[in-house]
């Protein structure tokens, strides 16, 4: 049977096609192999060291070797490196991952690629990272013997890496993308400036840019960045701003009231940040479980109709005080950014949660006015949107509270009702202030 043109070129396409995939398959076999044997690790510590120098920035990178993968490192059983033959394969993982991953600026200006000045393996029982000059001379030095048994997945990759600037005593700003080496990778750095004082920053992922002695304008930038993103992207405050709007949706009289939510978070989030508050481990979960528990009460009392808006306002005061609880937990671990500007730092935090609000009304006092006018009548939709808000809320309510009951509560301990008594007389300040200005204010019009 003679077989036209047309089919023939059809046969040679499908065998062509047919002898790409298994050649594909065959060569992506050992690859996958050699990739699945350099997975992910869970947990992460990088610790980084920043120290200016005549002209030029050095920075002391340690970080573990089992973190860098699609590098192939020479091994001999049972995973033991073969310390001589890797060398090359440890300052590709060193470039790479180490290298390729800090950016630096000073005073503003980015600064070039930076030199590796040292690459070398350390023992993971080594603890040269403590000191600069421990540090520095580990890393400087000879490198592991070739008959040292090291395993791969134990190996601490030290590296030197060089900057070259104007001045030792510029302000410097370092940018790192070492969230990439773990699923949950902690990084430590710490800066030691010329004659001052070191200063530790701790952080999980990436930080973004990192000023490390930053102006007080860069650390206002910097937290008024963080409330607006803190309130935006917290559901919880959201529905409860949601709460808000249902039953009154003039603008200005939204913008007050939120103002009284932020005098009211603003005391307890200043008294967190001074420590006026419990150190234990349940103290999260209950302002976890209250901030739940004020969304439903809002929600309920939006079904059963608002009585009076000085309530209202009471109401919204005192819930402020609890959500104030909650974002000290969010700013806790950011304060470390603002270096000496503590105050600068909390008070632009505040500017920037008011701001957010504001923004968040901006979008939700529309959206409910048009939802009311052209798809479900005022009544039956705030009772609607409240019965939604209310039943997720519970749900968080009854959950956080599981986990507030799964902690010891130790309110006999002294240091937890001194703590408790300074917090209550602050709150008691708080609400008579409250009360004092709503008296001598007029009254507001349902």
């Amino acid at each position: 049977m003679r077989v036209s043109r047309d089919h023939q070129r059809a046969l040679w396409r499908i065998g062509l096609v047919c002898a790409l995939v298994v050649s594909g398959w065959v060569g992506w076999a050992p690859f996958h192999n050699r990739v699945s044997a350099h997975e992910i690790p869970a947990d992460v510590t990088v610790h980084v060291l920043v120290k200016p120098e005549g002209q030029t920035l050095r920075l002391l990178v340690r970080a573990p070797l089992e973190s860098m993968r699609d590098v192939i490192f020479p091994t001999r059983e049972p995973g033991f490196l073969e310390l001589a033959a890797a060398q090359g394969a440890v300052r590709t993982a060193a470039e790479l991952w180490i290298a390729n991953g800090v950016r630096a600026w000073e005073e503003g200006q980015r600064l070039g690629r930076p030199v590796m000045a040292a690459v070398r393996l350390s023992l993971p029982s080594d603890q040269s990272f403590v000191t600069w000059e421990q540090a520095e001379a580990q890393v400087s030095g000879a490198p592991l013997p070739a008959d040292t048994q090291l395993l791969w997945t134990q190996a601490q990759l030290d590296v030197l890496l060089e900057f070259q600037v104007q001045s030792a005593l510029s302000r410097f700003s370092i940018e790192t993308d070492f969230a990439r080496f773990g699923i949950r990778t902690l990084s430590v750095v710490r800066f030691l400036p010329p004659g001052g004082t070191t200063r530790v920053f701790q952080y999980m992922g990436d930080a973004g840019v990192l000023d490390l002695d930053p102006r007080w304008f860069q650390a206002a930038r910097r937290f008024i960045v963080s409330g607006v993103e803190h309130i935006l992207g917290g559901v919880d405050h959201l529905l409860f701003l949601l709460c808000l709007v249902v039953p009154v949706r003039r603008f200005r009289s939204l913008v007050l009231m939120v103002t009284a939510f932020t005098v009211a978070h603003s005391i307890t989030l200043i008294a967190a940040a001074f420590e006026f508050v419990p150190s234990g481990l349940w103290f999260p979960p209950l302002v976890e479980t209250l901030i739940a528990l004020s969304i439903v009460w809002m929600a309920l009392e939006n079904i059963v109709g608002v009585a009076h808006m000085r309530r209202r306002w009471a109401l919204t005061f005192a819930f402020g005080l609890v959500h104030g609880f909650g974002f000290s937990f969010a700013l806790r671990e950011t304060l470390q950014f603002g270096g000496s500007h503590f105050v600068t730092s909390l008070l632009a935090f505040n500017v920037g949660v008011e701001v957010g609000q504001i923004l968040a009304l901006a979008v939700i006092v529309p959206a409910v006015s048009l939802v009311f006018r052209y798809v479900v009548a005022e009544r039956i939709g705030g009772i609607l949107i409240s019965a939604l808000v209310a039943h997720q809320a519970w749900h968080w309510m009854m959950d956080r509270g599981q986990d507030l009951l799964a902690h010891d509560w130790p309110f006999t301990a002294r240091d937890t009702v001194s703590v408790a008594l300074r917090a209550a007389i602050v709150i008691w300040l708080a609400v008579w202030g409250y009360w004092y200005a709503l008296g001598r204010a007029p009254k507001m019009r349902q």
